[in-house]
């Protein structure tokens, strides 16, 4: 086995890490964006298909077309992060497999069913949402991962005339205690696991 990351490590990035629902107001600059990227891409996905497509919205008309299509809740945490990613799933993600996993040059054939590209770009663009969380906590930013917005507005307001959907949003920054709650618990490993 390689050697354990250091309690610090594991403690930024699991045990002391939190969802945040404020933001200073320092800037996230656009190398951290790619730096973050970077990292994120390397997690492991089905068949490498990497179906996640990521807008990163840090401009002001940008977060106000955002801001209108979340929902009342999540209004004011969009408006002030200095980042929100838009974590979004190609429907047509198997067009790139040929170059994606180059020795099965015919594994794009697999996905014809509907059905199995839903589940399949739903799926491993959710795992590349984790990535990129886990990638943010890695280079000392926070998120605020959240689920409640319109889906179709959007994806007219972001994606229009592509394949692209959105699957969740994240929001990005360096977070505040406003607004943190106190933890909620987790399952102990006897009520979540077992070992077969």
């Amino acid at each position: 086995m390689r050697p354990a990351l250091d309690d610090a490590s594991l403690d930024q990035l699991f045990r002391a890490a939190r969802s945040y629902n404020r933001w200073a107001p320092e800037l996230v600059p656009e190398k951290t964006i790619r730096d973050l990227y970077e990292l994120l891409k390397w997690g492991p996905t089905a068949v490498n298909c990497t179906p996640a497509r990521f807008v990163f919205v840090t401009g002001d008309e940008a977060r106000s077309k955002l801001v209108g299509c979340v929902s009342p809740g999540n209004v004011v945490k969009v408006q002030t992060a200095p980042v929100t990613a838009i974590i979004g799933m190609d429907e047509k993600f198997a067009d790139k497999l040929p170059v994606l996993f180059p020795h099965m040059p015919n594994v794009a054939d697999h996905f014809k069913d509907p059905d199995l590209v839903r589940t399949t770009m739903m799926r491993n663009s959710s795992l590349q949402g984790a990535y990129l969380l886990l990638a943010a906590r890695a280079l000392g930013l926070d998120g605020g991962p959240m689920s409640g917005f319109d889906h179709a507005k959007v994806d007219a307001a972001f994606f229009s005339g592509t394949s692209v959907k959105s699957n969740f949003l994240c929001a990005l920054g360096i977070g505040t205690n406003e607004l943190l709650y106190p933890r909620n618990p987790r399952l102990p490993f006897e009520e979540a696991c077992r070992i077969a």
